[in-house]
């Protein structure tokens, strides 16, 4: 088990029993001995719609109990629900999910009771579970009190006052329910805001949407969908609804990084914290300052976190595929919000749809208005991690090892090591080399100016991957 981008992740076989007893335990010592929780206080437990996850949530809960503190069982909820309700009540919490990844696998989200854990909260968790690894660790599962009706009504309170009544009326939006435990409320807010909801997708079987980079078979399904039934945007989001999933009224998804542009514009944020993947274009479009970070949104909060002791007032941050994050309160046209420090799938669904229906556009004339380069994003899957770790060893090894392999689709302009490697060709184009932080897997980003451009280049990237990796026989 290892902590990734975001949360632990792992085999099923490997964190079901004992492994998510453990870190339970090595969170719960974790919480008890910096002070951040004493015996008794309560901790929130929630999960996603995957086969294993409400195992998993017992197990914890059961580990959570021996160690001291009083588990509230949230249920089924999205990830950034679970986040505020213990932001609320001030209570540290666990989300068992493994947002985009297949079924075999999951994973758990670590909140203290003000926000995500951070990096060096990881390694505090590591060495304690390292501790304990030796020991004998009881894995039988427990229950709780269930909270789930509060943790939901707070959650739902705040996504209903993000937009002015009425605002969405007029609109004809299809909900991709598929297995994301935001479907329902999704669906909910939608109609609330005054559109007519098309349900679609809906399934109860555990379906991988990832989506900062869309399968060909989710976007053919899209594409069908508003066809038949004549629909202006489709909505959805990942399997914890942390990650929004927008297409325009073509059936094509909305890149996650334009989706967090146009929520920074309608949020009228100050200081924009992002990750280096996300598109070149953003800081042309704003009058915000941009901050770039390594991926992950321990990144993003630990940016979001510097750029408030700096003194600025109004700080976001969003991530490639689209989530948000709110370090302060803003006042928007159908309220005001709290900071939530932890990605939220909904403020960035709703945004550009309130954002294109204000200016009377289409979402995908929205999308050209901005002239942003055209950026694109792929992954190779199944994709040993001792590969990936050899191929960034050989680039950044030399200047001439870099060279040598992007020769085939350009030359070296200039390189940022800040999180993989991303390279500047001499003709502007972009590509963007980096293993994933979470899964035996390699993504490659690109940015050129044209989309046959892009995905030309998108293309060549993968096929140099794919080339040193059967040079090593795999």
């Amino acid at each position: 088990m290892k902590f990734g981008t975001s949360g632990l992740r792992g085999l099923v076989t490997d964190l079901e029993g004992r492994a998510s007893a453990l870190y339970a335990q090595a969170f719960a010592k974790h919480l008890i001995r910096s002070g951040l929780a004493k015996a008794g206080d309560p901790i929130l437990v929630g999960r996603d719609f995957r086969p294993s996850s409400p195992s998993i949530a017992a197990t914890c809960i059961g580990a959570l109990q021996r160690a001291g503190l009083h588990p509230l069982d949230c249920g089924a909820l999205p990830t950034p629900a679970l986040a505020l309700y213990g932001l609320d009540i001030g209570a540290a919490s666990l989300m068992i999910t493994g947002s985009h990844i297949p079924a075999d696998r999951n994973g758990i989200k670590f909140y203290r009771a003000d926000g995500e854990i951070d990096k060096q909260d990881e390694l505090q968790i590591s060495a304690i579970a390292a501790e304990l690894a030796d020991t004998d660790i009881d894995a039988t599962p427990g229950t709780a009190p269930d909270r789930s009706d509060a943790a939901n009504a707070l959650f739902t309170s705040r996504v209903l006052s993000i937009l002015p009544a009425g605002a969405l009326t007029g609109l004809k939006i299809g909900v991709y329910q598929h297995s994301t435990v935001a479907r329902d409320l999704l669906v909910e807010a939608i109609r609330h805001y005054g559109a007519e909801v098309v349900e679609l997708g809906f399934s109860e079987d555990f379906i991988p949407v990832d989506t900062e980079a869309v399968s060909p078979e989710t976007i053919s399904s899209l594409r069908q969908w508003v066809s038949e039934h004549g629909l202006d945007a489709i909505v959805s989001a990942d399997g914890d609804g942390d990650r929004p999933l927008l297409s325009d009224e073509k059936g094509e998804p909305v890149r996650g990084d334009l989706i967090g542009l146009i929520s920074s514009l309608f949020l009228g944020a100050d200081v924009v914290v992002t990750p280096v993947t996300s598109n070149s274009g953003i800081e042309a479009n704003g009058t915000f300052e941009v901050v770039r970070t390594r991926v992950g949104s321990p990144f993003v909060i630990a940016g979001m976190n510097e750029a408030l002791a700096a003194g600025h007032e109004k700080v976001m941050g969003f991530e490639a595929n689209g989530g948000l994050l709110t370090a302060s309160t803003f006042s928007l046209p159908g309220g005001s919000i709290r900071p939530l420090p932890t990605r939220d799938s909904f403020l960035p669904i709703l945004a550009p749809l309130w954002f294109a229906a204000q200016k009377k556009r289409r979402l995908s004339q929205l999308a050209q208005d901005f002239r942003m380069p055209v950026a694109m994003a792929d992954r190779l899957e199944s994709f040993p991690i001792e590969t990936s770790a050899a191929l960034m060893a050989d680039l950044r090894q030399s200047d001439e090892n870099l060279k040598t392999f992007l020769s085939p689709i350009g030359a070296v302009a200039k390189k940022s090591d800040i999180d993989g490697l991303r390279v500047t060709l001499e003709d502007g184009r972009i590509i963007h080399l980096r293993p994933s932080g979470n899964a035996p897997e390699m993504r490659c980003y690109v940015e050129a100016p044209t989309e046959e451009a892009a995905s030309a280049l998108l293309n060549d990237g993968l096929a140099l991957i794919r080339h040193f990796a059967t040079g090593r026989n795999i």
